[in-house]
């Protein structure tokens, strides 16, 4: 008998949907300032003696760095105060700090508020737990493919709204439009989500303090392994991206269409990874838990194996097809490990186990760059590739130590 969720929302298809759209614009503001940010910095000066790139490697590993630090204890919060406070806190936390980013008067006060933005944004864990704590078990992919839909649709519009308004109306009126599209979300969250949270004095469930949460839930079987396949994906998705327009320019005639190539590249993968999450999700539900863990295996398969002929591609349109096919893996596992975490904690726990999740993600991100970029020096762009595909291997191994009966989520009571 398969433990039934009671914490499930009888709206949770309400509130599904609205997060997904609120991923979408959320995901659209926080993207948007990619594309120029290396460049405001460098107009913005410095007023130390830190040069141009230093500063400009500063402004993403800060981010990253005070958000793995800060999510897990965010996470936890969630779970004493309510998940719906803290995608509120994310979203309109976010809009303050990416208003004030176009008063900045440096580029060290960019880095600044950049660290501040990883302390008190998350909206991504903050909406995984959420919807973790609303959709029923056996909806928990299709759930979580979703909202990747909504992360993948906002990841590839942003940039492009982003580079318009920063080249129509200059850099910082793009902070201003980042800045209302996050406070149209947390608005639509406070007005168009309920949450009957209850909190764990109220359930009977006692209390215990961050630390001993956190040990609670790595200790549940399979946690570990599952975060390790977040860890290993968040890297494997990362390091080749500060190689990538240096890998296009190696393979295309002419220079001046490198930087739409690589546009096309990031975005043809985030695509395929988004509609393929759905189409996982769906499947891996109708199989269980059983299901996740074998959509994971097959898709590090397939994006070890894309990654490796990579090494050996020679033409523009040759990486493009296999980069999607790493797109469509990606999908797979994004998914598959979301929904798994959602399968393997106790009801009651979402925001301490999205937020652990959170950071890790985080932590992969700010490493991931610089191992990229070490290897293309040592061994050149093409090994990078080869080191991915060694990675996802990796992927394909770890899923195979995992139990396959959930401890938390489908367990007998």
């Amino acid at each position: 008998m398969r433990k039934i969720n009671m914490h499930a929302s009888p709206s949770w298809q309400k509130t599904l949907y609205i997060m997904v759209f609120c991923q979408v614009i959320t995901s659209i503001g926080f993207s948007s300032i990619f594309p120029f940010l290396p460049l405001y910095v460098k107009s913005l000066g410095s007023v130390t003696s830190l040069g141009t790139e230093v500063l400009s490697g500063l402004v993403f590993s800060s981010q990253a760095l005070t958000m793995m630090i800060a999510s897990p204890i965010w996470g936890a919060v969630a779970d004493r105060w309510g998940r719906k406070l803290m995608v509120e806190r994310a979203m309109f936390g976010g809009a303050v700090i990416l208003l004030l980013m176009a008063f900045v008067r440096s580029a060290e006060e960019l880095v600044l508020l950049r660290t501040i933005q990883g302390m008190i944004t998350g909206t991504i864990g903050a909406a995984n737990a959420l919807v973790a704590s609303i959709v029923p078990r056996e909806r928990s992919g299709f759930a979580m493919g979703l909202l990747q839909v909504g992360l993948g649709a906002g990841v590839g519009l942003g940039p492009i709204i982003g580079g318009a308004v920063a080249d129509a109306y200059g850099y910082r009126a793009a902070f201003y439009v980042t800045a209302a599209l996050l406070a149209v979300a947390g608005v639509i969250v406070a007005v168009g989500v309920q949450e009957h949270f209850t909190p764990p004095a109220k359930t009977g469930r006692r209390r215990t303090g961050f630390w001993s949460e956190w040990r609670h839930i790595l200790a549940s079987p399979g946690i570990v392994v599952t975060y390790s396949l977040r860890f290993m994906d968040s890297l494997s998705r990362m390091a080749f991206i500060p190689i990538l327009p240096l890998f296009a320019l190696e393979l295309m005639a002419e220079a001046s269409g490198v930087n739409s190539f690589t546009g096309l590249v990031i975005g043809a993968a985030a695509a395929a990874a988004a509609v393929f999450s759905v189409f996982f999700g769906r499947l891996g539900d109708h199989a269980g838990g059983r299901g996740h863990r074998r959509i994971v295996i097959v898709c590090a398969l397939a994006g070890s194996f894309s990654f490796f002929l990579q090494v050996w591609v020679g033409s523009g349109w040759q990486f493009l097809a296999l980069h999607l096919l790493a797109g469509i893996a990606h999908g797979g596992i994004v998914t598959g490990v979301s929904a798994l975490l959602a399968r393997y904690t106790h009801c009651g726990e979402e925001g301490a186990v999205y937020g652990l999740d959170n950071s890790i993600n985080s932590g992969a991100r700010a490493l991931a760059p610089m191992i990229g970029v070490s290897i293309a020096m040592w061994l050149g762009l093409r090994a990078v590739f080869g080191a991915i595909s060694l990675a996802s291997l990796a992927l394909w191994r770890l899923p195979r130590v995992v139990t396959c009966r959930p401890s938390g989520r489908d367990a007998n009571r």
